[in-house]
This record gives structure tokens, C-alpha cells and sequence, in this order.
């Protein structure tokens, strides 16, 4: 492979992943740390045995050997004494010599064990000193004391020669012994400096080691994990045109390609949102344009049906008052007609702009004692409630954020409801409760009327839906929904309880602060004469 086409050594090195880059560099920082490990424990081994060596052996053997001198010497000089004089004094320091001697050389023989050539030297000393003693210490040692010996006098000439080739012989042991200690401590020396260098050279590299770890650590680790999360923040900041840039090992790389790839795709959805959301409140603007232009058509159809419809009924009115009997039966029948019709359109007129104003009118939020709102509500329809014998009860209720007004139509719907759709030949018994239920309060009301199927439990409170026809309950099928308008507008909820079998309980929400609405309208109201509340 030529240098041309050979990779980038980058190329392969941009592959690793941190876990690789931590494998290698673990792997070889603790290789460099054992091999100067090795070395300086074999630099400590290397330097004991020399001190032991010089310590134990070197020195001891030197100075053992100028002690077996010294004992020599001792020999020599009572030898040559007690030749010359016969003195009994004089063998006293050859016989401590000879002891002396035995104890050097014992000790000198274990001190050299293993050290061949030393014990060479050892031995040429004793042949020397066996020599001088078979010739000339034992034999003048022998003579009878008192009298000079004639065989000190005889073999003085040999004698010296012999005890010359002992100094000789010592002298070059010693000498050996001396370079002995001298290169063992030199060797000391020298491995003190190894040891010495080692652990510098250990202490350096392991500085030199944790600052490239740590330098490592920063540009493959630290640095590319700082420039990811300075992008990650710049993007949490709300810039998400800001690329990722990737930096680092394979791994990090990878992570800052899927957070890029993840932050194109949140652009994208941003983009889709935003043109959903630009074109959801387009729709809002146009269907909040079309329920006021809906809103307006209600009033003003309803206004102004008020005025005709007022005339058809009062006319229908004189007409009966004033031919009624005159006419034939038939004739009377279609007069009720007329004014039964009349009659029920501008109660159902005024019901649905009761229906409407929920929301727009009367929207004053005020704090509400419901327990008040209740009596004057149980007031109102007090007649009703007498003729149909009923018993009303209720428990303590709270005091909340909410539009008078409106409830006042709540308790009035419910409670007329439970009044007019009760039991034949039963007298009603209706009972209030409330409880906090969270941030809500809860309340029912429960009545022994005629009840509602579960079926029917959703679509009573869909405006118009009657359970009924005319003839057997009265009213429009408005009231039940306008409970619901008006507690949806409270932030609550309301339902049939379809648990409840011994007549009808009505289960509603409603919060302690009903949430932000819409101003109340403009439009004026219309003129009214009275609102029949059914279910």
C-alpha cells in the first residue's frame, strides 16, 4: 500500500468510542506504572542485597581478616619470644593467637561460603600458617621452658621466610577482601543512583500521566460534553435553527447525531404546529365571527318576533273573549288553538334567550352565598312547591365566586324540575347536599320523582330534548341545558347519576372561582313577560 493510498491515521482513531479511548488509555497508563513498578522493585531488590552483601559479608570478612592478622601476630611474637628466653609468659599469647586463629578463620569460612575465590585466598593463608606452625611454632612450643630454645636459633632464617610468605598471603587476601567492599559499596552507589533516577523518572511520568488524563479528559469528554449542552441550551432557549455540532469520540458524536436529528425533527413539528396553530386560530377568529353574527340573528329574530307575536295572541285573546260562544264548536277549538300556539312561542322565545344571555349576560362575578341564593330561589317558587306539597331540604352550603344571577336559574331548573316531574298521588321530597371534593365543591340534587332512564342520562341536556310530549309535562326542553351552560361557565361538570333508582339525582361541580370568560355582551335585552323553567 503506497503512502497515497494508505488511511488517515485520524480516519480509524475517529472510530473509538470513549469507552475504547478510557479502555486504551487505562490499558496503557497501568502498563507504563507496572513496568516502573518492575524496575523499581527490582532497583529496591538490587540495592538491599548489595547493602546486605556489604553489610553482611564485605565488611565483617575485612576486618575478620585483620583480626586473624592480629592473631598471627600474637602467635609469631610468643613463638619468637619463648624461643629466645624460654619464658613461660610468651606462650601464653601464642596459645591465645591459636584460639583467636580458630575463631577468624571459622568465621571467615562461613562469612566467604559461596565465594569460591575468597576461600581460595582462605586456604593459601592456612597452608601458610599450617606451614609456619608444623615447622616452627609447635616444635619451639614443645622445647622445655627455662632455657633459650636451639631450634629458635637453628630455623630463625625459616621461620622468617615462613611467617613472610603467611604476611604475603594475608596481604593478598585483604587486598582482595578491600576491592571486594570497594566495588560492593561503588555497585551500592551506582544503585542508589539507578534507584534514585527510576523513581524520579516514576514520579515524573505519573504527573505527566494524570495531566494527559486529565488534558484527555477535557478534549474528548469534558469539552464536547460542555459544547453539547451549550447547544442543547441555546436551543431550550428558543433558538432551534442552532445546529448540534458534533465533537468528541464515535459515541458522543453519535449522541450529538440524534440530538440534531431530533431537534430537525422538532423544527419540523414546530413548523407543522405553527401553521396548525395559525390556522386553528384563523378558524377561532372565524367561527368566533360567526357565533357573534349568530348571536346577533338570535336577538334580533327573537326581538323581533316579540312584537307580531304579541299582537297574534292579543288578537287571538279578543277574538275568544269576544265571539267566543257565538261560534260553533269547531270554531272555539281553533281559537285555543291560536292562543295556546301563541302562548308556548313566546315562552319558548324567551326561553332561548335566557339560554343565550348564559355566558353574555348577568356576568358578574361576585362572591355568592349559595344558602341565600337557595332561600329566595325556594321564595320564588313557593306556590308551586305548596300545591304540590313538597319538602325541601338541603345541608350547609358554601359561599362561592360566581354570577348571582345565574345561580339563581341553577337552583330554580333543578329544584322546578324535581317539583314538576313527580309521582302521582306522592308528595315531592328533594334534599340538597354539598362536599369539597379537591379544588371543586360537589353537590346533588335529590328528588323521589319519576327518574330518567340511563339511556337518557346524556340527552337531557341537549337543548330541546324532551322525554315527554306536552300534553303530559309542560315546557320546551331548555332547562336541563341551561344548567349545563351555566355550570360549564363555572368551570364544573353535570350529570344524572344513573346509580340512584328511587327517583332522579342530579350530580354537579362547580369552583370555588370560575374561570376567566369573555366580557358579557352588548346586545340589549329584550322585553319579556316570563320564562316557564322545564327539564
Amino acid at each position: 500500500m503506497t503512502g497515497s493510498e494508505r488511511p488517515p491515521r485520524t480516519r480509524w482513531l475517529s472510530t473509538w468510542t470513549t469507552r475504547r479511548w478510557l479502555r486504551v488509555g487505562a490499558a496503557a497508563s497501568l502498563a507504563v506504572l507496572a513496568l516502573l513498578g518492575v524496575t523499581g522493585a527490582w532497583v529496591l531488590a538490587r540495592t538491599e542485597s548489595i547493602s546486605r552483601d556489604l553489610v553482611d559479608v564485605r565488611s565483617p570478612a575485612l576486618t575478620t581478616s585483620i583480626r586473624l592478622e592480629s592473631a598471627l601476630l600474637d602467635q609469631e611474637t610468643g613463638i619468637r619470644g619463648y624461643g629466645i628466653t624460654g619464658t613461660v609468659d610468651f606462650i601464653t599469647p601464642y596459645q591465645e593467637g591459636l584460639a583467636e586463629q580458630k575463631s577468624s578463620v571459622a568465621q571467615l569460612t562461613e562469612l566467604l561460603a559461596g565465594d569460591r575465590a575468597r576461600l581460595d585466598d582462605l586456604k593459601t593463608v592456612q597452608d601458610a600458617v599450617d606451614t609456619w606452625q608444623e615447622r616452627i611454632a609447635r616444635p619451639i612450643s614443645a622445647e622445655p621452658a627455662g632455657a633459650p630454645s636451639p631450634l629458635a636459633a637453628e630455623r630463625a632464617a625459616e621461620g622468617k621466610k615462613a611467617f613472610d610468605a603467611i604476611r604475603t598471603a594475608l596481604s593478598t587476601q585483604q587486598e582482595r577482601l578491600l576491592a571486594d567492599r570497594v566495588r560492593a559499596r561503588d555497585d551500592l552507589m551506582a544503585t542508589m543512583t539507578l534507584r534514585n533516577v527510576v523513581f524520579g523518572a516514576a514520579a515524573i511520568l505519573v504527573v505527566v500521566l494524570t495531566a494527559f488524563v486529565f488534558e484527555g479528559l477535557r478534549r474528548g469528554i469534558t469539552r464536547p460534553l460542555d459544547q453539547l449542552g451549550a447547544d442543547a441550551r441555546t436551543i431550550a432557549d428558543g433558538d432551534f435553527d442552532h445546529p448540534i455540532t458534533a465533537t468528541g469520540p464515535a459515541d458522543l458524536r453519535r449522541l450529538s447525531g440524534e440530538i440534531e436529528f431530533m431537534r430537525r425533527r422538532l423544527v419540523r413539528e414546530l413548523a407543522f404546529s405553527e401553521e396548525a396553530r395559525q390556522r386553528l386560530d384563523a378558524q377561532a377568529a372565524d367561527l368566533q365571527r360567526s357565533n357573534a353574527e349568530l348571536e346577533q340573528f338570535a336577538y334580533v329574530a327573537s326581538h323581533d318576533l316579540q312584537e307580531p307575536l304579541r299582537k297574534v295572541s292579543s288578537f287571538t285573546q279578543l277574538l275568544q273573549r269576544r265571539y267566543g260562544g257565538q261560534l260553533d264548536t269547531r270554531a272555539d277549538q281553533y281559537i285555543d288553538f291560536a292562543v295556546d300556539g301563541a302562548n308556548r312561542m313566546q315562552v319558548l322565545i324567551n326561553d332561548l334567550l335566557d339560554f343565550s344571555r348564559v355566558g353574555r349576560m348577568h356576568n358578574t362575578h361576585q362572591s355568592v352565598d349559595l344558602d341565600t341564593v337557595l332561600e329566595r330561589t325556594l321564595s320564588a317558587l313557593s306556590v308551586g312547591i305548596e300545591e304540590a306539597g313538597a319538602t325541601v331540604t338541603h345541608e350547609p352550603l358554601p359561599t362561592l365566586i360566581a354570577d348571582p344571577t345565574q345561580m339563581g336559574m341553577l337552583w330554580q331548573n333543578l329544584i322546578g324540575n324535581a317539583v314538576k316531574f313527580r309521582r302521582p298521588g306522592e308528595a315531592p321530597r328533594i334534599h340538597i347536599t354539598s362536599a369539597r371534593e379537591g379544588e371543586l365543591w360537589r353537590f346533588t340534587v335529590t328528588d323521589n320523582g319519576i327518574g330518567i332512564a340511563p339511556e337518557y342520562a346524556d340527552k337531557v341536556f341537549v337543548i330541546f330534548q324532551r322525554l315527554h310530549t306536552k300534553d303530559v309535562y309542560s315546557g320546551s326542553g331548555i332547562g336541563l341545558a341551561m344548567c349545563k351552560k351555566i355550570v360549564e361557565f363555572h368551570g364544573g361538570t353535570i350529570g344524572v347519576d344513573t346509580a340512584y333508582q328511587d327517583g332522579t339525582r342530579i350530580d354537579f361541580t362547580l369552583a370555588p372561582e370560575p374561570p376567566v370568560s369573555p366580557g358579557p355582551s352588548t346586545l340589549p335585552e329584550a322585553d319579556r313577560s316570563g320564562t316557564e323553567q322545564t327539564r
